[in-house]
């Protein structure tokens, strides 16, 4: 499905492209009950089960959760990339595609993603040019037979109407771009010759080649030190400011999506747990699983030589789920004969703000809140 909107002149010729208000308000990306399966000889496995959320333009949307939760799965079923035992089986994914990539005022169009086949031309034209990954290894990602900067030179002819000339210094300019010093040097660099930190910013240098409006940034400061990730942070944050590009930030780390995320989606077993503004989730989460995770964030106000609370037990095994509310074995609301009987559904609990627990269906009351310090603001942290 594509929907086009071309403003016209009163003489019939085309206007001249301007902002639409009636699109100022509307997400860039909407992600709307959306469930991939994997179909395997031991199982079904519902990796992504039921997952919502909106991503608006200039916006960073931090995707939280232990490992095992469907963060990364589900944005390879956004970038219809799934492994080959895996299917969507329902959902949408909607995307403002502008119809031609090269043009930033360019008209746009709604395409549905889901409708799309994954090898189709207009799929493969959204990939890298429309929304680019950020992959959780670098050095897995890169090809270890060819320069970096070939693979990036690739991807920008692959989506840029230049001559090899061109794309070899749009290569430059965007490593320039990243941080990385003797760009002319580096580009004829392979992936094993560079650092941990430098492949790092060399991919994301990849993403941002051909000025994508939606990043998909999948744990990209996993593999690297304490002080390096601080930068890659830092850069990040700075490109997103400069380049306006909405960003979909997967982590398992609180304390990094407070300092990058304004809107956060917390994800347990392929489901949304809770999501709202990272105000509202910091400060008044209701979710007892994203009040848990929160309570485990180390603290300069906790006691010395006291253990770190943690949620007991550990995630379900993919084929042994259990029936009901998939948090309910490791919940201290639990509510037996309901967490257990049935799943339950995301309500609002205020403006912005939604639950997928049963203690804020009708006639029960909620968790107790809990108070949490939000780290200060990336540029006076770093």
């Amino acid at each position: 499905m594509s929907i086009q909107f071309e403003p016209t002149s009163k003489t019939g010729e085309p206007a001249e492209i301007s902002p639409l208000p009636s699109w100022k308000n509307e997400p860039l990306l909407r992600v709307e009950d959306l469930k991939a399966y994997f179909f395997m000889d031991e199982g079904t496995v519902k990796a992504v089960d039921g997952v919502s959320f909106d991503v608006f333009p200039g916006k960073v949307v931090g995707i939280v959760g232990e490992s095992g939760c469907g963060k990364s799965v589900t944005m390879k079923a956004i970038l219809q990339i799934l492994e080959g035992s895996a299917k969507i089986v329902s959902g949408k994914v909607t995307l403002r595609s502008r119809i031609n990539n090269q043009d930033p005022n360019s008209p746009e169009e709604l395409l549905e993603l889901t409708q799309l086949h994954s090898n189709s031309r207009q799929m493969r034209k959204i990939r890298g040019a429309e929304i680019a990954l950020i992959p959780q290894e670098p050095m897995a990602a890169f090809s270890p037979v060819h320069t970096v900067g070939s693979q990036i030179m690739e991807t920008i002819l692959l989506h840029q109407d230049v001559s090899k000339k061109e794309a070899r210094q749009i290569t430059v300019e965007v490593f320039k771009a990243v941080g990385i010093s003797m760009p002319e040097q580096r580009i004829d660099s392979y992936s094993w010759q560079l650092s941990g930190g430098l492949r790092q910013r060399a991919i994301i240098a990849m993403a941002l080649s051909c000025n994508p409006r939606l990043l998909i940034a999948d744990e990209p400061t996993t593999a690297i030190d304490v002080t390096t990730q601080a930068q890659i942070l830092k850069l990040l944050r700075k490109l997103q400011e400069e380049r306006q590009t909405s960003i979909i930030f997967i982590t398992h780390d609180l304390g990094v999506i407070a300092q990058m995320a304004d809107e956060v989606v917390v994800m347990y077993l392929g489901m949304v747990m809770e999501k709202g503004s990272v105000q509202k989730i910091y400060k008044n989460a209701q979710h007892p699983y994203t009040q848990a995770l929160l309570r485990s964030i180390p603290s300069v106000q906790s006691a010395s030589h006291v253990k770190l609370p943690t949620i007991a037990g550990s995630i379900a095994h993919p084929f042994n789920r259990p029936s009901g509310c998939p948090f309910h074995p490791r919940c201290t609301f639990f509510m037996r004969g309901v967490c257990d009987a049935s799943q339950p559904a995301l309500v609002r609990v205020e403006e912005d703000h939604f639950v997928n627990c049963f203690l804020f269906t009708e006639n029960s009351s909620a968790p107790a809140e809990i108070s949490v310090q939000v780290p200060p603001p990336m540029e006076k942290s770093l």
